[in-house]
């Protein structure tokens, strides 16, 4: 039988003080603290025995039951993007986690996916309190159900948690009106604030990369920072921050338990800590028997309508994320040809951040409805939209801008054909650009299909905007509706990688 790989040891509530201590000399207690972070979860089920909602909620129950000192919190990012999602906006996150609540949650920028109005309502649908200081309406007024700064005190401890968001959300979601202030400067600032306000520890629960990380560990105002966005597993400590990035789908978790040492000098507070980290592999984990029953009833229900057959590839078929963020991809083709097939468009666009399989699929293999809608998870719509050929310039600039970051702004493309130097400044990189065999015209109006969320400038494609809209989001149909009929035409996927995009001296 699995159990948990790692067990926390009883709660220790230390020595009290001996009444013959001299006077003047420390008078300690010790309080062992359990901080479990998570974030980036987006399958309700595991992938391959491994993560999903069921084995994190049987983590959760275990590390409080082992030490009722325990925080768990979420740092970002879960109502999008899966299969599941695309169908109910990310209620099935909510139903999973109120299951077992979190004490805080953070929204990353995934949470907007589908809009601020969807958001609202899944922080309200939630047994658990959502907060970001960073985030407010247009006005500067406190978004309804999000939270700021949270003194919690446990087991006599005051323990701020300083929830941040992703400042550059309104870049890559849709956040409509909401406004988002600087992660790390006002992170810092909240920090220093609780810190003044009489804080015994300080924790960071944030949504931002590992640049951002840094530079919040940098700035020695946190003794502990929980991060998600980054998709990776990683502990540190500097003998002043502990370090979490929470890995991604409850993959794998590490819990920090701080053994807090708690006294009084020359009627002074003195509070001392160490940091232990532990390493859960979930594959080692069985399930939570409750989550585990509500996962199986949403597969059964996607099972019905996704495992349908549509076509079959000639080739092989790559949908990795460092592919699509980075060079021509054969499912990029795919995608982007299905979207000028629909709609007798000029050029094709899709950002590689929106292809979300993260897979290969080998030649022969029969794609299903279910593929499909892995690859295309964000519900996002075709569009069509007229531009000048500057526009259409400045749109595939724009999308070598980050290359080199791997930025999902990367785009794939079908009916045209671009050459970038990866080694010139961003915003100068296209060095030859081919519409439908000849040299891009810079005052000749093109017809252009890509998604709702790249038109409306998401992944920093202004450029996309302020053109003839022919079809907009309200007429447009969804993208994998159209995949999935363009497979069903053509019967076999030929896609392949034919040099659409080009590094220059390739």
């Amino acid at each position: 039988m699995k159990i948990l790989t790692q067990r926390i040891s009883a709660l220790l509530l230390g020595a009290t003080a001996l009444s013959a201590a001299p006077m003047g000399a420390a008078v300690a207690e010790t309080v062992k603290l359990t901080f479990l972070g998570v974030g980036d979860v987006y399958n309700f089920a595991d992938d391959k025995g491994r993560g999903g909602f069921a084995r994190l909620n049987a983590v959760a129950k275990a590390e409080r039951a082992a030490n009722p000192n325990t925080i768990y919190v979420f740092d970002g990012d879960m109502l999008s993007p899966s299969i599941l999602s695309g169908f109910d906006k990310g209620q099935n996150t909510i139903d999973l986690t109120n299951l077992v609540p979190f004490d805080l949650a953070v929204p990353g920028n995934h949470e907007f996916d589908f809009g601020p109005e969807n958001f609202g309502e899944k922080i309200a649908a939630s047994k658990y309190p959502w907060a970001a200081i960073n985030v407010t309406q247009a006005d500067g007024s406190p978004v309804p159900g999000l939270g700021g700064v949270m003194m919690k005190e446990v087991a006599g401890l005051k323990i701020a948690l300083i929830p941040v968001a992703q400042d550059t959300s309104p870049t890559v979601a849709s956040t409509g009106d909401l406004k988002f202030g600087p992660t790390v400067d006002m992170g810092i600032a909240a920090a220093k604030q609780a810190r003044e306000d009489g804080a015994d520890l300080v924790v960071g629960v944030v949504q931002t990369d590992k640049s951002n990380d840094a530079l919040l560990i940098g700035s020695k105002a946190f003794d502990v920072i929980l991060s998600g966005d980054d998709h990776s597993y990683g502990t540190s400590y500097d003998g002043i921050t502990a370090y979490v990035e929470t890995s991604i789908d409850a993959r794998f978790l590490a819990p920090v338990d701080l053994m807090v040492d708690v006294s009084e000098k020359d009627g002074k507070r003195v509070v001392k800590w160490t940091p232990m980290f532990r390493f859960i592999d979930t594959a080692n984990v069985e399930p939570d028997p409750e989550s585990q029953a509500m996962v199986e009833g949403f597969q059964t229900k996607l099972d019905e309508s996704l495992n349908v057959e549509i076509g079959s590839t000639e080739g092989v078929l790559d949908s990795r994320r460092n592919v699509v963020r980075a060079e021509e991809s054969a499912m990029g083709n795919l995608i982007t040809d299905a979207l000028r097939d629909a709609t007798g468009a000029d050029i094709a666009l899709a950002n590689g951040g929106g292809i979300r399989g993260d897979t290969t699929y080998d030649a022969g293999k029969m794609l299903t409805r279910r593929d499909v809608l892995t690859e295309l998870p964000f519900g996002n719509v075709t569009v069509v939209t007229e531009l000048p050929g500057s526009q259409v310039l400045a749109a595939f600039e724009n999308g070598v801008s980050q290359v080199e970051k791997g930025a999902g702004r990367f785009l794939q493309v079908s009916g045209a054909t671009i050459v970038y130097d990866p080694t010139a400044p961003a915003g100068s990189r296209i060095t030859e650009v081919m519409v439908g065999g000849a040299p891009l015209d810079i005052n000749k109006v093109y017809k252009v299909a890509a998604n709702d969320y790249i038109l409306g400038g998401g992944d920093g494609f202004d450029a996309l905007g302020g053109g003839k809209v022919l079809i907009n989001a309200g007429n447009g149909n969804l993208m994998a509706n159209d995949v999935m009929d363009y497979v069903v035409k053509m019967g076999k996927v030929g896609s392949k990688v034919e040099g659409r995009i080009k590094q220059l001296g390739q």
